[in-house]
């Protein structure tokens, strides 16, 4: 089956809508006292999921002898990238300025 040139046009356009929506939807950084203390910082779309996946599931390695998690903090950044981004920083901060940035209130990026 051929697809007309319109056809495949339309489709082209609708998957690179598609693709943008997904690049500006708003991800959310987020850190999770674990039962040892420990914190651990993470990215997700939906966060109050994804920390109840850290509970459920053994899907995350460092989490998964840790359990229960803990939200302590969240915030939304633009999209995805800058929320990789915004992670890799707070994992570069030290315990006492997780703790700090875990007393402030929420921040976007």
């Amino acid at each position: 089956m051929k697809i007309s040139d319109p056809e495949r046009k339309r489709r082209i356009l609708s998957a690179s809508a598609m693709n943008k929506s997904i690049y500006n939807t708003p991800w959310f950084v987020y850190i999770a006292e674990c039962k040892d203390k420990t914190l651990y910082t993470g990215i997700a779309l939906d966060v109050n999921k994804r920390v109840k996946a850290h509970n459920t599931t053994n899907q995350c390695r460092y989490t998964r002898f840790r359990k229960p998690l803990k939200l302590v903090y969240q915030e939304s950044c633009v999209n995805q990238n800058l929320a990789l981004k915004r992670e890799l920083e707070i994992k570069s901060f030290t315990r006492d300025k997780k703790l700090e940035l875990i007393g402030k209130s929420k921040r976007s990026c």
